[in-house]
């Protein structure tokens, strides 16, 4: 858990970044799109990565990330900068303006539990030509995967502001905490975040800074560097990329947060309504919601464990789900459950 202890001169300058940063959700997704259960949270995104990185110069680009970064948990901050958002060259000049020393230091934890190899060891020791060869990688895998997706993923990202300034406008800043995601707690003065890293680590002075991202993992992540605003990006729902992937038909029938929560029954089987909202980066309510909505649609049964409530999809909700997105975990998932009155 990350305790961060936000004075004064922090809460007074709370804002939104003003877009996503393309070279920093690039690492994240290509870090994200590595776990198996993707391709059921994320089906046509998950599908045209897939197909995109079989082929061409961004199979051996893809390759190279995998191989110089750690396939979960946290990335070296020096990839993901502060600075640089405003395009995929911007971001790729802000990591090779950082100083040798930073990078030798992030690279080498990150390797800790991680074979040496000699590309590796050579990346860890900030060498210019492999620092170059990264950043070639990362300028194919962008334009590759999520280049044909930006302008749903920038869209998505302006309505996850808006509405999330709204509840900021009319709660305050402890509403607007409570619903940026589970786990993620106010407890003023300190902001508990359960990332990929622990420590107690006092504001910087120069404010919070939020990024909603449907691709940042299942995790919130955290940037302190000093002299400079906290950064702290956050997952959301990942919208529906209709346009650009082929279509959604799961997430137009039951709208994309629904679709979500039925995708991640399938994947994971029973899960109590607590978990469920933490799996799937919503509010404990929404979650209770939308299994009650897919209850009543025969699609969810429920029962009750202890003083939580456990959700499992029907033989009808394992069929609409293995029927959207190919696969066979919901038909496995499924079980004849008892509904909860």
């Amino acid at each position: 858990m990350l305790r961060l202890q936000l004075g004064p001169a922090d809460l007074c300058r709370v804002r939104f970044a003003d877009r996503l940063h393309p070279v920093g959700i690039a690492l994240l997704a290509g870090q994200w799109l590595r776990d198996p259960t993707v391709a059921a949270l994320a089906p046509a995104l998950a599908e045209r990565a897939a197909a995109v990185e079989r082929t061409g110069a961004a199979r051996a680009a893809t390759a190279t990330l995998r191989h110089l970064l750690p396939a979960r948990g946290r990335l070296p901050d020096f990839v993901t900068p502060w600075s640089g958002n405003q395009s995929v060259e911007a971001g790729l000049e802000a990591i090779r303006a950082t100083p040798a020393q930073r990078i030798r230091a992030e690279a080498t934890a990150s390797y800790a539990q991680t074979a040496v190899t000699p590309l590796r060891r050579r990346f860890a020791a900030a060498d210019p030509e492999v620092l170059e060869l990264f950043g070639g990688a990362v300028r194919t895998w962008f334009d590759a995967v999520l280049a044909p997706l930006w302008s749903d993923l920038t869209g998505a990202y302006g309505q996850q502001v808006t509405c999330a300034s709204q509840r900021l406008a009319q709660h305050g800043l402890d509403g607007l905490f409570a619903g940026l995601h589970p786990e993620i707690r106010w407890r003023q003065p300190v902001l508990e975040v359960r990332t990929w890293w622990s420590g107690n680590l006092s504001g910087t002075g120069h404010g919070l800074i939020l990024l909603p991202s449907p691709l940042a993992g299942p995790r919130p992540r955290v940037l302190v560097q000093p002299d400079r605003p906290i950064l702290l990006v956050y997952p959301t729902v990942l919208p529906t990329l209709g346009a650009t992937t082929g279509g959604d038909s799961l997430g137009r029938l039951l709208g994309a947060t629904r679709a979500l929560v039925l995708r991640r029954l399938a994947v994971d089987g029973g899960m109590t309504t607590t978990v469920l909202s933490q799996a799937v980066g919503i509010s404990l309510s929404s979650a209770s919601e939308h299994a009650t909505a897919l209850r009543s649609a025969g699609l969810v049964a429920s029962e009750r464990e202890g003083g939580a409530v456990r959700h499992h999809l029907t033989a009808l909700g394992a069929e609409l789900s293995s029927g959207s997105s190919g696969g066979s975990a919901a038909r496995q998932a499924a079980g004849r459950r008892p509904v909860l009155p």
